[in-house]
């Protein structure tokens, strides 16, 4: 690299941390609030508007909320491929009106079989070397998304393959144009797409970060797509394009085999269910931790009267901050892969279990560091989000992902397919319910979460944003079902995440009078942007059956919007 170049490097990275227009996160006098959208016959809400339009187009033709969705899912890996992509996975939350049957399907990546538990070697800071957990061969896993999003498609779509496919092979071929938020994260991971030439290639231009208005290309990706809309999964998961993978892997030092991609399966699951405040909540069970403990989480909260101390009570986000401190501890402690590790599930989701843990909520001061609880003695027998609902009340919840933005960093030659780094999802020590084990699903915090009443369909959403995703769907619900906010209103307003330790992570809109009441009660506080990318990116659709009209909405924090007809 010329020292223009490398000094051109410089001041894009500099740039990305002084001037608004690169930063992820916006600014507040720079956010677009008005994300939402009305419907009467479908609505979609994704984290690009152009994914939004697909959704639509396709329901127009006559494509249900499953065909919408798939449509959707292959589109967004290629208008927003830092966030996920044919060699990512994830969950998928399927509501049939008609039959009142609800399906969670997990496409969850999963280790390859020659993974063990001490795979990684440690250094003097007791984390892997080199960050080969998070970067590189070592850190990708067997991707599900093909498999997950054809299954759905089979399973419960009315259209093709090819007609489905047809609007991201369209994109692919076009190009995108870079976003302002998309800019931001490339230079903040321009390490990450500087490692691999063929991602960088794609995603750097002459080895420097794209602008604001600059295209991405990645012509590869549209043959690997077509290829897959005419062959189906074997496409992938065998056949010239696997061999392609296996052979870049081995080459990288990866150990992802043939057989690891033959032998995928997308697992159909039983959804974790709750009540709060008389609503049905169904969310992603194991080996996604989110669902359970979002419900913990609601179950823990259904004991305070919210709706009368009101959204900006400083008890209010105190009584949040310590009960997700007992949630994420409980977390730490218990959840992992159910077909790998004992899971307490029905203890997590007992009410009985959350009015114990409520108890031990000190209502004048923070707890230092909340101990796990006992949910045995209860026991019986980075990311994108998108939601779709039509007129039929047919709802889905999509969370899918590469894990941290732009994955292992890994583009596989030839193919334009970016590859995850879901190993790092895992607990690297063995011995841990999340330990990694060969054909073991990482642990994940993906929600998507349908919302239920009297068994008709109320709404649909969930959110990116790693484990920040657990409070960040809490959190929405409430501001809909205790404060009546709108779902709109409900996505826009301020958020919190408080793990078992360190500090309270806030969005600084939070009212000040709250801020210092908070610190009087002890809690060490984090100030976070107003709208801060941090709390991810929710997307949702809800259903107002006394205007018989639908409701999107979608995150001020990301570049989503909701579209309907």
């Amino acid at each position: 690299m010329s020292l223009f170049k490398i000094a051109f490097s410089v001041c894009a990275i500099c740039m990305a941390t002084c001037l608004p227009l690169l930063n992820p996160s916006p600014c507040e006098a720079e956010v677009d609030l008005k994300r939402d959208a009305l419907g009467e016959k479908g609505m979609v809400a994704a984290a690009t508007p152009q994914a939004s339009e697909i959704g639509v187009e396709i329901l127009k033709k006559g494509g249900n909320a499953v065909d919408a969705a798939v449509a959707v899912g292959f589109a967004l890996g290629v208008l927003e491929p830092n966030a996920s992509g044919l060699g990512g996975g994830g969950f998928m939350m399927i509501h049939l009106a008609k039959t009142n049957k609800t399906v969670f399907l997990d496409f969850r990546e999963k280790a390859p079989q020659k993974a063990k538990a001490d795979m990684y070697e440690l250094g003097g800071n007791d984390l892997p070397l080199n960050n080969a957990n998070k970067l590189g061969a070592l850190s990708v896993a067997v991707p599900g998304e093909v498999a997950g999003l054809l299954t759905a498609l089979g399973q419960y779509g009315v259209m093709s393959r090819q007609e489905v496919m047809a609007p991201a092979i369209k994109r692919a071929k076009q190009g995108v144009k870079v976003t302002p938020v998309m800019a931001g994260l490339m230079t903040k991971y321009y390490d990450t797409l500087l490692s691999c030439p063929s991602t960088a290639s794609i995603y750097l231009d002459e080895e420097l970060p794209k602008m604001p208005g600059d295209t991405i290309k990645n012509p590869d990706l549209a043959k690997t797509l077509e290829l897959i809309s005419q062959k189906g999964r074997d496409a992938f998961y065998k056949g010239p394009l696997a061999q392609k993978i296996v052979e870049f892997m081995k080459k990288q030092g990866g150990i992802i085999s043939l057989e690891d991609l033959a032998d995928y399966r997308v697992r159909q699951r039983q959804p974790v269910k709750g009540t709060y405040r008389g609503y049905e909540i169904l969310s992603a069970a194991p080996p996604s931790s989110g669902g359970t403990h979002v419900i913990e989480l609601l179950n823990i909260m259904e004991n305070s009267d919210l709706k009368k101390m009101g959204p900006d009570n400083p008890l209010t986000w105190h009584l949040w901050a310590e009960a997700m401190k007992l949630v994420y501890a409980d977390r730490a402690r218990y959840s992992g892969d159910a077909d790998f590790a004992k899971v307490p599930l029905n203890g997590l989701l007992s009410k009985a279990y959350a009015g114990e843990l409520f108890k031990r909520i000190d209502r004048k001061k923070t707890a230092e560091k909340p101990e796990p609880g006992d949910p045995w003695k209860y026991e019986s027998a980075s990311t994108t989000h998108y939601s779709v609902m039509d007129s039929q009340g047919n709802m889905v919840a999509v969370t899918k992902t590469l894990n941290f933005f732009f994955g292992s960093g890994l583009t596989v030659p030839g193919t334009g397919i970016l590859l995850n780094d879901e190993m790092a999802d895992f607990d690297f020590k063995p011995g841990q319910a999340n330990s990694i084990a060969p054909g073991k699903r990482p642990l994940s915090s993906m929600s998507p979460t349908l919302i239920l009443k009297d068994g008709k369909s109320v709404a649909c959403l969930g959110s990116p944003g790693g484990k920040r995703i657990i409070t960040t769907v809490a959190l929405i619900i409430s501001n809909l079902l205790d404060h009546g906010m709108d779902l709109q209103a409900a996505i826009n307003a301020p958020r919190i995440c408080q793990y078992h330790q360190g500090p309270l992570k806030f969005e600084k809109r939070l009212p000040k009078d709250v801020q210092e009441k908070l610190r009087q009660m002890g809690h060490e506080l984090e100030e976070k942007g107003a709208y801060d990318l941090y709390f991810g990116g929710a997307q949702g659709v809800s259903f107002d059956r006394k205007a018989a009209g639908l409701h999107g909405a979608a995150d001020p924090r990301r570049d989503g919007r909701a579209l309907g007809f």
